[in-house]
């Protein structure tokens, strides 16, 4: 049959598309919370095991994983934590800066907290003073929430820490079957809370402490960092993974009973992986482009909470679901594009110049 890497072409996917529709995807969900005061879409429908917001999320952790992993096979520990950090924490500081700005010029105080308390990529600060509580999400959870999107952020950097430390050890060359041996283990946890509970999972307490970060959500972390390990196994497998139709119409409909039935995170979670690949192989040729030279991803995860609170406050949400997202949507991708074009393509440019030319790598 044919296989993820007969069928995947660097330099020709649909990566760039998935990486729009899955960022646009967590703005359109947080539209219910932050616009209406409701919680995000689908809970309902999957018997409260995931929503909209989360399955894009969760698709973000996927392609993280599958496109991180190409780098690791080729370049050493300290260059891929350099890529790393260009590609994350250049934008995420001009964020909380632009965000702390823009409080205090509305009278807020507490923004310098808020850029320090948040600048290691670990929110510890949710809120600059008074700013958005009368937001429907600022009634709804009475308090000040100025960017709520960056909750998942410390497990992707968490996830590149790990990857960081296999590359030191020469795994990912020597040894790739660490790889889903760790996913292995991520899932054997899954499937012992999936048996005390189909739907919910067990919480799990603390992770850490880590320098700067303090405690994350062990469940978070492996259950995200489950995902992870399936886009790296997938990348580094490439050539063993069958993709083909008959087999993306199966892991639909294994989706769809896990979400309408239970079981999302033992058998959905794997289901969604490979849709996740197949879609990134399957998209038409004339929309390879999208995303490509210009991507505007990252700038819309960050940027989409704290613009939609503010068209919020400004009574967009006054007209409904619908002129609310229309308002939104626009302005989040202007903001995106100058974070682009301002920041991170320029603090990317940086990766190229900090080691010799014989060892560079491709990052995303």
């Amino acid at each position: 049959m044919t296989t993820l890497r007969e069928r995947y072409d660097p330099k020709a996917n649909g990566l760039g598309l998935l990486r729009l529709t899955l960022a646009l995807s967590v703005l359109v969900a947080h539209a219910w919370p932050l616009g209406l005061g409701r919680p995000n879409p689908g809970q309902g429908l999957t018997r409260g095991q995931t929503d909209l917001g989360t399955l894009a999320v969760d698709g973000f952790f996927v392609l993280s994983g599958f496109l991180v992993a190409a780098s690791a096979r080729k370049g050493g520990a300290l260059r891929f934590a350099w890529h790393r950090f260009l590609r994350i924490f250049p934008g995420l500081w001009v964020c909380l800066a632009a965000t702390a700005l823009a409080a205090a010029v509305t009278g807020h105080a507490g923004g310098l907290g808020f850029v320090r308390d948040n600048a290691s990529g670990a929110v510890h600060q949710w809120g600059i003073g008074t700013l958005f509580l009368d937001t429907p999400y600022g009634r709804l959870v009475q308090g000040s929430v100025a960017n709520g999107s960056l909750w998942s952020l410390v497990y992707e950097l968490l996830c590149y820490s790990g990857l960081t430390v296999l590359i030191a050890a020469g795994l990912p060359r020597r040894a790739p079957w660490a790889v889903p041996a760790l996913a292995a283990v991520a899932y054997t946890v899954i499937v012992v809370d999936a048996c005390r509970n189909p739907t919910t999972p067990q919480y799990r307490g603390g992770l850490g402490p880590f320098p700067l970060w303090g405690y994350v959500d062990l469940q978070l972390a492996c259950y995200l960092g489950f995902l992870f390990l399936l886009g790296a196994c997938a990348q580094l497998y490439a050539h063993r993974i069958p993709l083909t139709w008959p087999i993306a119409v199966a892991a639909g409909l294994v989706l769809a009973a896990s979400l309408a039935c239970g079981g999302f995170f033992v058998a959905g979670y794997p289901a969604f992986a490979y849709l996740i690949l197949y879609a990134a192989c399957a998209v038409p040729p004339r929309l390879h482009t999208v995303g490509r030279e210009h991507d505007y991803s990252y700038g819309i995860y960050i940027y989409a909470f704290p613009v939609q609170q503010a068209v919020a406050h400004l009574g967009g949400a006054a007209w409904g679901l619908v002129p609310y997202v229309a308002l939104c949507v626009p302005a989040v991708l202007l903001v995106a594009a100058g974070s682009w074009h301002l920041v991170e393509r320029p603090t990317l440019a940086l990766k190229h110049r900090a080691f010799p030319a014989r060892h560079l790598t491709l990052a995303r």
